[in-house]
């Protein structure tokens, strides 16, 4: 889990620059080698600064790497921004720390919005100062991984959603239905049925 903001110390000490396998940090702050405490929050420092905030729904790798740790890294970060955040502000801010690190603009990709059907509840995985980070129900993230089933990340990906859902066939995949996105539907039950099977045997 993404740590808490009481974990960090002071900006001061802090190496701004990084990688793309450092990715999450421009969320959480990565940890310093050797030393007992993490770099404040970028996004949210921004912002707070700002006196506003930020409230993000992290979808894709981003919560499978940092929620479910099924691969230690990801390339960029899949977001819904949230009201009553304005989404221009976020990909300016975003552009602020992409600068700074040295990182392409779109790290920070709120384009997943339009692979997402309704808002489930989910928690908050990360807070801070300026940002509220939320991430979807586990049947909306297993319904996106199942609609979008294009390489052996997805099926891996969605493998390990389903393991988390203490449910029969049947109900899980009433739980997971609504969140399909129109026209992948039997692509996403294929998948679905083809998963369940490996996990469980035939239904």
């Amino acid at each position: 889990m993404i740590p808490k903001e009481s974990a960090w110390g002071s900006r001061s000490h802090c190496s701004w620059r990084g990688g793309k396998d450092n990715i999450l940090s421009g969320l959480h702050g990565k940890p310093q080698q050797g030393r007992g405490y993490r770099c404040p929050d970028p996004l949210g420092e921004l912002a707070a600064a700002e006196r506003s905030g930020i409230e993000l729904l992290l979808v894709g790798g981003g919560v499978m790497v940092s929620v479910f740790g099924t691969r230690p890294a990801t390339r960029d970060l899949d977001v819904v921004v949230l009201p009553p955040s304005d989404p221009g502000r976020v990909r300016a801010l975003a552009a602020v720390v992409a600068e700074e690190r040295g990182w392409e603009e779109d790290w920070l990709n709120d384009a997943a919005k339009g692979f997402v059907v309704g808002l489930s509840s989910g928690p908050v995985i990360f807070s801070a100062p300026g940002i509220v980070v939320r991430r979807p129900a586990i049947e909306q993230l297993a319904a996106m991984k199942l609609c979008a089933w294009r390489d052996d990340v997805d099926v891996a990906d969605a493998k390990r959603l389903l393991q988390e859902l203490d449910t029969d066939y049947n109900e899980t995949w009433r739980r997971i239905e609504p969140f399909l996105q129109p026209g992948r539907e039997l692509k996403a039950k294929y998948a679905f049925d083809d998963l369940w099977e490996n996990l469980h045997g035939q239904p």
